[in-house]
C-alpha cells in the first residue's frame, strides 16, 4: 500500500517527553526528539502499549464515534466476544445482543459466532496440514503485522484463514442485503472493538484487499451507553438471538482460540514481550512438536485491550461464569460460508528494518553502527531519546541523532571542556598581546574539535 493508516496517535500538547512509552514500545517505533515523542509508522504495529503506559495520556486511539449509526440506513453491530466480559453477573449474552438493538443498531451479528466457524475451519486445516511445524493464529492483527515486519520466515506459517472480525463482517453484510434488499453502501457493518489494532486492520486489511467492516467503535463507548438498555431488556421476555457457545465466547480471553481446537499440543501467549519471545523461539524451531500457536498482543487476550473497560483478570473470572451453562458450540460451517473464511490475498513481507537501500549499503552502515555502539555506555537508559544504545547507534548512522545525545558521553565532553578551559586560562596568563592571545585560543579550539568532536559550546 502507498498509504498506511495508524490508529495509535500522539497528542503533542499532552506529551512531556518522558521516556515511559519509549521503554514499553515492543517494536522500538518511538523516539524522543525536541522534547516530544515521535512514532515511526514503519515500525508501529498499533498494539496500544504506549497508550497503556503513557502517564500523561498523550497516546490516543483513533476510532469512530457512535453517531456513525446515523450514516447508514441499516446498521449491524459486530460485538467482540470480550464485550460480554465487561459486565458484572452477566449470565446470558442475549441480554447484551438485544440491548444493542434497543440502543439503535438494526441487527447484530456475533463475532463469537464467526469465531466458531474459524475454529472449525482451523481444525480441518490442521488435520490436512500436519507437517510437523506449528501454525500461527491470524486473529490478532498486531501480531500478524509484527510477523510481516520482523519475522518474514514465519509468514508462511500464519493460518490462511480470515480472522473472526472479517468473517463476521462478510456474513453480516450478506445477510443484511438479503434481509433488507438494500444495496451494500446503505448498510453499515460496525465492529465494537477492544483495541485500536482492529481499526488499523479495517483500513489496512491483511489477507484480503478490502475489509467488509465499515466502522469501528470503541468497546468502552458502547459500555457507557448500553447499561440502561441491558437493565430494561433483562426485565422482559427477550428473544434468544445468540448464535455462539463456549467455543466462540472464549475467544475473548487468553487461550480461548486454542482451546476451541480440541487439541493439547498448542501454546497460547499474550502480551507483546511474550509474543516476541515466542516468535523468536519459533524461528529457532524450538516448538516443532506443537500444532498451533495462539498469540495475543494484549495481556490477557482481547479482554486486555486498551479500549476495554474491565480489568482483564476480572474479565477472565466472568468468562468462567458466563460459559457455565452455555452449549459447547452453536454455529457450524455451511457451504455458503466458505468464501468468507479463506484469505484472498497473500500476506507479504514489509521490509522496514534495513539500514540502507541496498544490501551493500546496509552492511556498511551496520558496521558503522556497531563501532559507534561500542563507544556508548550500554546502559539502555533511554535518556538519549532512543530505547537503547543499539537503536541510538543506528539513528546516528542514519543522521537522525549524534553521539552527543548520549548524556554520559556529553557529560564526559563537558568535563573535558572544563578542564581545557582551565588550561587555556593558565596559558593566557601573562599574555598582553591580543594577536598572540587569539592564536592561543584558536589552537585550543582546533584541539577541542579534534578530540571532542563537534560540540556546540556557544
Amino acid at each position: 500500500m502507498n498509504t498506511y493508516y495508524h490508529s495509535v496517535k500522539l497528542d503533542r500538547d499532552l506529551c512531556r517527553g518522558c521516556t515511559t512509552c519509549l521503554q514499553h514500545c515492543p517494536t522500538e517505533a518511538i523516539r524522543i526528539r525536541d522534547g516530544k515523542a515521535q512514532i515511526d509508522g514503519r515500525f508501529c504495529v498499533d498494539c496500544g502499549e504506549c497508550i497503556r503506559y503513557c502517564p500523561h495520556h498523550a497516546k490516543l486511539a483513533d476510532y469512530d464515534r457512535l453517531d456513525v449509526l446515523d450514516e447508514f440506513e441499516y446498521t449491524v453491530a459486530l460485538p467482540a466476544p470480550s464485550l460480554y466480559m465487561q459486565f458484572r453477573s452477566l449470565e446470558d449474552t442475549n441480554i447484551v445482543l438485544n440491548a444493542l438493538k434497543e440502543m439503535g443498531f438494526s441487527d447484530v451479528y456475533e463475532v463469537s459466532a464467526a469465531a466458531e466457524l474459524v475454529s472449525e475451519a482451523t481444525r480441518k486445516f490442521l488435520a490436512e496440514h500436519d507437517d510437523g511445524d506449528p501454525w500461527i493464529s491470524s486473529a490478532c492483527p498486531s501480531v500478524v503485522r509484527l510477523i510481516m515486519k520482523r519475522f518474514p520466515n514465519l509468514i508462511d506459517r500464519v493460518l490462511p484463514i480470515n480472522p473472526p472480525i472479517e468473517v463476521a463482517a462478510r456474513l453480516a453484510a450478506k445477510k443484511a442485503m438479503a434481509d433488507t434488499g438494500l444495496p451494500r453502501e446503505k448498510i453499515g457493518i460496525i465492529f465494537i472493538s477492544p483495541c485500536p489494532a482492529k481499526m488499523t486492520y479495517v483500513h489496512n486489511p491483511i489477507g484480503t484487499d478490502k475489509s467488509e467492516v465499515d466502522r469501528v467503535v470503541a468497546l468502552k463507548d458502547v459500555y457507557q451507553k448500553i447499561l440502561p438498555y441491558m437493565k430494561a431488556v433483562a426485565g422482559t421476555d427477550y428473544p434468544e438471538i445468540a448464535r455462539s457457545g463456549k467455543v466462540g465466547v472464549s475467544w475473548g480471553a487468553r487461550g480461548g482460540e486454542a482451546s476451541g481446537l480440541f487439541v493439547t499440543t498448542y501454546l497460547a501467549a499474550d502480551g507483546m514481550e511474550n509474543v516476541l519471545r515466542v516468535l523468536d523461539d519459533i524461528e529457532d524451531r524450538k516448538f516443532s512438536r506443537l500444532k498451533f500457536i495462539e498469540l495475543n498482543a494484549c495481556p490477557g487476550g482481547c479482554v486486555g485491550g486498551v479500549l476495554a473497560v474491565e480489568n482483564p483478570f476480572v474479565s477472565e473470572v466472568r468468562l468462567k461464569t458466563l460459559r457455565k451453562y452455555m452449549p459447547v458450540s452453536v454455529s457450524s460451517i455451511d457451504e455458503n460460508d466458505l468464501g468468507a473464511l479463506a484469505n484472498t490475498e497473500p500476506i507479504e513481507y514489509e521490509a522496514v528494518s534495513t539500514l540502507g537501500s541496498t544490501m551493500e549499503e546496509s552492511f556498511r552502515l551496520l558496521g558503522q553502527a556497531e563501532r559507534i555502539e561500542k563507544r556508548l555506555p550500554g546502559l539502555d537508559c533511554g535518556s538519549c531519546g532512543a530505547p537503547n544504545c543499539k537503536a541510538l547507534s543506528q539513528d546516528i548512522v542514519l543522521g537522525k541523532a549524534s553521539e552527543n545525545d548520549c548524556v554520559f558521553i556529553l557529560k564526559d565532553k563537558i568535563r573535558e571542556l572544563g578542564e581545557r578551559a582551565r588550561e587555556l586560562e593558565d596559558d593566557l596568563q601573562g599574555i598582553t598581546n591580543a594577536d598572540t592571545a587569539l592564536s592561543v585560543v584558536k589552537e585550543y579550539a582546533r584541539r577541542l574539535n579534534k578530540e571532542l568532536g563537534e560540540l556546540d559550546v556557544e
